[in-house]
């Protein structure tokens, strides 16, 4: 993105000193997909763009280099973003050098970064291996449990018998509240809360892991955990080049603060973490880094913990191995181009050359807001149609807010189906401090306009103004305990505004 700081050379081959990485494949859709073309323009990289029937006139596909149609999603035995072989060949076909997975879909499928690998293509992301062992919740654990003794894990059972009445039964050893969440997967998708051993609680299990089955290739397995209720949900960016660099080493970039969500699917989140001490900080730094050294970790990874904020006491969540939807604050307050960075990295590039990297200091403060199409007020439930008119003060050239970033992938006209992720953008806010941050948010919002579909756009304002958010002592129970609150606030701001 402008302004952001780029790798300061272009890897090459050894022999015919030729750029490793020339054309990347973006194997994904819009506003990811968006922020990947972004970065290859930054520097000198052809992209190519796939599209399905319901994206054929999406923002990703016309901003493209070029663009390749992968087919219908209704009648399809597989999600063409899901099918492998197809992705591989179209890359071929393209005559990409590299395949960049963005976020969801394959992007954490061990078998699709080995496919592109055997393809004799580049994947830029971590290796097979290292995404087979963190991108699993369950191996990671058990890696990391004897492997890394002294990282702290989150009390829990994880082994293969996976019958609903053993897990029940192990739900009560653990003692409640428990977590029961997909072995493979994220985004909140086979995800549930048990606070007691009363009602159907093996329907509930049975409810998750048919959830899981549905959204992750058909893997079903479950996790169950300690459920820390209260608790601040915190991660660690990190960074490596270890996989092919000689002496690499893996990097910390800042944390980031993502404890308000909804269905376990995040809305706000925000860098640096609010309240976290520095002794925190820096062992949860630690354990992070460790982790990411451990596995010799290569290109963009995230370390999640589960922070208990009374006593500081932190515990390890999972590894996503991959991009974060949120890494826009991070870019924000570190100054850096993480994906530009991911590409110099899948190319052999050393990040110990950059020189952004060598002096990193975090400055400022970013705070991201998910635009989505859903209705706060029936459960958040995905909402559809026509956007008839898309506006941001990013469009304001005469009048342009400072510190304001926009990422999305669509545009007025789009239409939103239930084909996809009900995100519209990503609107982040920067500014020296958390006070301006937030009134800088709060400003924008009100100064945008998203018609045509029913949005989160007023109930985002009603959690920024809230008084726990701006404390920043709130939990990832802020909406839960607040909801019935944060929608009359909403329904408020929307009367009020013009």
């Amino acid at each position: 993105m402008e302004g952001l700081a780029i790798p300061p050379y272009t890897p090459t081959h050894p022999d015919t000193h030729q750029p490793l990485i020339r054309r990347i494949l973006i194997a994904n859709r819009s506003e990811i997909a968006v922020r990947i073309i972004r970065a290859c323009q930054q520097i000198g990289i052809t992209s190519v763009a796939v599209y399905t029937d319901a994206d054929g006139g999406a923002p990703h596909v016309k901003l493209a280099d070029e663009a390749i149609f992968i087919g219908r999603i209704e009648g399809s035995k597989v999600h063409p973003h899901q099918d492998i072989k197809l992705l591989v060949n179209m890359a071929k076909k393209a005559k990409a050098d590299a395949i960049h997975p963005g976020y969801g879909y394959l992007s954490e499928n061990a078998a699709f970064a080995q496919a592109v690998q055997d393809a004799g293509l580049i994947f830029i992301g971590p290796s097979p291996s290292s995404i087979s062992l963190l991108g699993d919740k369950k191996s990671a654990k058990e890696y990391l449990m004897t492997h890394a003794k002294h990282v702290p894990l989150i009390p829990g059972y994880s082994d293969e018998e996976q019958v609903p009445s053993h897990l029940a039964a192990k739900a009560c050893e653990i003692g409640f509240p428990v977590l029961i969440k997909a072995a493979s997967g994220g985004g909140g998708k086979g995800m549930r809360i048990i606070r007691s051993e009363q009602g159907d609680l093996e329907g509930v299990i049975k409810a998750a892991q048919q959830e899981a089955g549905r959204h992750f290739g058909g893997d079903e397995r479950v996790l169950v955990e300690k459920y820390v209720d209260g608790g601040k949900h915190v991660e660690v960016q990190i960074f490596g080049d270890n996989a092919k660099t000689p002496g690499g080493k893996v990097w910390v970039l800042g944390e980031r603060e993502c404890s308000v969500q909804r269905r376990h699917q995040k809305v706000v989140e925000e860098s640096p973490s609010p309240l976290l001490s520095s002794e925190t900080r820096a062992a949860m730094f630690r354990a992070a880094q460790e982790i990411g050294e451990l596995l010799k970790y290569e290109g963009a990874g995230t370390v999640e913990f589960i922070l208990d904020p009374p006593t500081q006491k932190f515990y390890f969540l999972e590894v996503n191995t991959r991009i974060q939807v949120e890494h826009t604050i991070t870019e924000q307050v570190t100054g850096l181009d993480l994906v530009t960075h991911q590409i110099f990295v899948a190319g052999g590039g050393k990040l110990a050359d950059c020189p952004q990297l060598a002096n990193l200091q975090i400055r400022g403060h970013a705070i991201e807001a998910r635009l989505c199409a859903e209705n706060p007020a029936m459960d958040f439930a995905p909402c559809t149609g026509t956007i008839r008119l898309f506006a941001t003060p990013e469009e304001d050239r005469a009048n342009p807010i400072l510190g304001l970033r926009l990422d999305t992938g669509v545009e007025t006209g789009s239409q939103i189906t239930s084909h996809f992720d009900s995100m519209i953008a990503k609107i982040t806010v920067y500014a020296p401090t958390r006070e301006q941050a937030i009134e800088k948010l709060a400003l924008v919002l009100r100064k945008t306009a998203c018609l045509g579909v029913i949005t989160n756009l007023e109930f985002i304002s009603a959690i920024i103004q809230h008084a726990e958010f701006r404390s920043g002592r709130y939990t990832t129970n802020f909406i839960e305990e607040n909801i019935d609150e944060l929608l009359a606030s909403s329904r408020g701001i929307l009367v009020g505004d013009p």
